[in-house]
């Protein structure tokens, strides 16, 4: 497990007074006077910051890391600070059981991972019927019977450390007839056969996330479903994260959504130093789950919003039923509200899949601006190209044709496409700019850049781009340098903000 290093503040040594365990490296100062070579995961504040501590602390502090006792004032700049970094009050008789007990969820490195459908493997009794759905999902169907039985399982067990706290979330759907349950066995680590521990989930325990703690000891995971019943049962993802407890998630204070078809939101919120805009940011293709671009984004100073979503192979473009997409606008405008900002104090931004993002809920916000490198727009097409343009290259794309649109012809290509585009011309972007870093040879959208200007139909809108010469993949750099030169450029011009990224 990861050291969780904490600085605290203030004129007592808690070392001298709490116990702190093993996996916490606890630090006290009297003044806070130069930001630390190695950052920290946790402050504690126990006394009023001096007013030349304030600048520094909001520098050094990551949000959601900040804690402050009863002795801290909240007035002037200390309100200001605390509103940013978004800290926590914590009481005395609390310290104890906090520095034991919750501080371990504050480590720097998070984990998630999704196991591969790949790697489920049907049981070696199951008689039933069984059919891959591309990488979406596999469907049994079968009279599973009256007791439980195992009908399928991973393959390969997933190590975990002694004291870590995992998440796991089954996507999953069945015909109501069926009744499943999620078996977690924690076999000690190099052992085939000694058990540590043993979990049997059923679907109410399912209905949140599982959190396991392990320890007993370092171990392995297998993972396997049990099932009763007639009817079918759709398999879809099984995700793994290294746990936050009540903390958040992949990050100290990320916030999860969920639909009633177990399909997941991800948003991170950081308040900066609360002057507009809000910039947002849609994570782009990501088999390994979490936040991007959150340096990025820290580095230009401003309030910023993180998205990303876990399905499929690296992520479904954001797109999906009424329901799912409203997570998407009901978290942006969440935190606009919580600003106290207009959409003209917003800037949506993305690269390659958080592109489509970007744009699609464009629509909905009308913002400021849309920043965007390598635009996906016509998701219909960048499928078709899988077979001619782009062999191999990503299948995730099939995947994305055949959710959304039930099939992999050419009308369920036209339909995908036309969910885009139907949408983007039905909104005024009469306010909004559009700044666009595209590549010349594109072979996933070869014409979006192209489309999206010829269906601007709005009086004072805004549009320039810069063309790249190679494929989609062939200068991320390249098209990252100007994003960002981009961003500086409206941050500068439009909010009068000079801090660059």
């Amino acid at each position: 497990m990861d050291e969780v290093r904490i600085l605290q503040l203030g004129e007592e040594d808690w070392r001298e007074i709490y116990t702190v365990p093993n996996n916490v490296s606890l630090d006290h100062a009297d003044v806070f006077q130069e930001l630390p070579e190695k950052p920290y995961d946790m402050f504690f504040l126990d006394r009023n910051p001096l007013e030349e501590e304030i600048g520094l602390l909001f520098q050094a502090v990551k949000a959601y890391t900040l804690f402050v006792t009863d002795k801290v004032e909240m007035k002037n700049g200390t309100e200001w600070l605390c509103r940013s970094r978004k800290a926590r009050q914590i009481a005395g008789p609390d310290i104890q059981r906090f520095l034991l007990e919750e501080c371990k969820y504050y480590y720097s490195r998070p984990y998630g991972e999704k196991f591969s459908l790949r790697d489920i493997a049907v049981a070696q009794k199951f008689r039933g019927k069984v059919k891959w759905n591309g990488n979406r999902n596999v469907l049994l169907e079968d009279d599973f019977g009256d007791r439980f039985r195992q009908v399928a399982y991973w393959r390969y067990n997933s190590p975990v450390p002694r004291g870590q706290t995992i998440d796991f979330w089954l996507e999953y759907d069945k015909d109501p007839e069926v009744e499943i349950r999620l078996v977690l066995i924690l076999f000690a680590a190099g052992s085939p056969s000694d058990v540590l521990e043993q979990w049997e989930l059923g679907e109410r325990d399912l209905e949140q996330v599982v959190q396991v703690v392990c320890d007993k000891g370092d171990g392995t995971f297998f993972v396997s479903v049990r099932a009763r019943g007639r009817g079918r049962l759709w398999l879809t993802a099984l995700h793994k994260r290294i746990s936050r407890g009540s903390h958040g998630y992949f990050l100290p204070g990320g916030e999860r959504y969920v639909t009633a078809d177990r399909e997941e939101a991800f948003c991170y919120f950081e308040p900066g130093d609360l002057k507009p805009p809000l910039n947002v940011y849609f994570s782009g293709y990501k088999t390994l789950q979490g936040f991007e671009g959150y340096y990025m984004m820290k580095g230009l100073g401003c309030p910023f919003l993180l998205l990303a979503e876990p399905r499929l192979e690296g992520g479904g473009f954001y797109m999906g039923s009424a329901a799912y997409e409203q997570l998407f606008i009901e978290a942006i405008r969440k935190h606009m509200e919580e600003l106290g900002f207009t959409p003209d104090q917003v800037i949506l931004s993305g690269l390659s899949m958080g592109t489509f993002g970007a744009i699609y809920y464009g629509c909905d916000i009308r913002p400021h601006a849309m920043i965007v490198g390598k635009p996906l727009a016509s998701i219909g097409n960048v499928a078709a190209n899988e077979k001619h343009l782009r062999p191999g290259g990503f299948p995730t794309s099939l995947d994305v044709l055949y959710a959304q649109s039930g099939g992999l012809g050419k009308e369920a290509v036209e339909r995908l496409n036309e969910k885009f585009w139907k949408k983007f011309q039905a909104a005024d972007w009469g306010n909004s700019k559009f700044a666009v870093a595209y590549m010349i040879e594109d072979d996933y959208d070869p014409d979006a850049y192209e489309t999206l200007l010829s269906h601007l139909q709005s009086g004072g809108v805004q549009a320039y781009g810069k063309g790249l010469h190679g494929r989609h993949n062939d200068n991320t750099h390249g098209i990252i340098s100007w994003f960002l030169g981009q961003y500086n450029k409206i941050l500068r011009e439009d909010f009068g903000r000079r801090r660059k990224g």
